[in-house]
């Protein structure tokens, strides 16, 4: 579940708008668009204008599993402490997330683009995870998951264990391996 913070950072920064022009266009001034980034201005009616100032509107969805904006923050998180397995274990929830859901709500926790976890392989493989999970419920993919910034121009894996083989293309889910991700398939089977 996105909470206010990462939701309305993530829809000011998918339309490519500064804070100064998403307070411009809301009639909110910047220090309250920033302090609700923050989460400390987390009242509905502002996070509501702040989403419509970006060209978005909130909805609720009968879940309460994470997003993949959620879930990338935290990776970032996780990356920037150094915690790789963390970051894989975050990546790997998101993946459980999305599984357990069928239909709309299963589409309702990829469509909120994730800010960047600061490693293009990590984003990538976030992008690829959502665009398998969404395929395989004959959902549309959000554009967020076929931006250049989700693609690797030479394939690599995530780098966690360096002592794990790389896999053979046959064995990496095609969302992944189009996006030059290399995972095991079978990572991705829940236990």
């Amino acid at each position: 579940m996105t909470d206010a913070a990462t939701l309305v950072r993530a829809a000011r920064k998918s339309r490519g708008l500064t804070q100064q022009r998403l307070a411009e266009r809301t009639r909110i001034d910047q220090a309250r668009v920033s302090r609700s980034e923050r989460g400390r201005d987390a009242e509905f009616s502002t996070i509501a204008r702040l989403l419509a100032g970006a060209g978005y509107r909130l909805y609720a969805a009968p879940t309460r599993r994470d997003d993949a904006a959620t879930v990338a923050a935290e990776i970032g998180g996780r990356l920037r402490a150094g915690d790789k397995e963390g970051a894989l274990r975050a990546l790997l929830q998101l993946n459980d997330n999305l599984v357990a859901e069928r239909g709309l709500v299963r589409g309702v926790l990829g469509v909120a683009e994730p800010e960047s976890t600061r490693d293009r392989a990590w984003d990538a493989a976030i992008a690829g995870l959502v665009a398998w999970r969404l395929e395989e419920e004959g959902l549309p993919a959000p554009e967020w998951v076929n931006s250049s910034g989700r693609f690797l121009a030479e394939p690599r894996g995530l780098d966690i264990d360096p002592a794990d083989p790389v896999p053979p293309l046959a064995e990496v889910p095609e969302p992944f391996a189009a996006r030059g991700v290399l995972v095991w398939r079978d990572t991705f089977v829940s236990v």
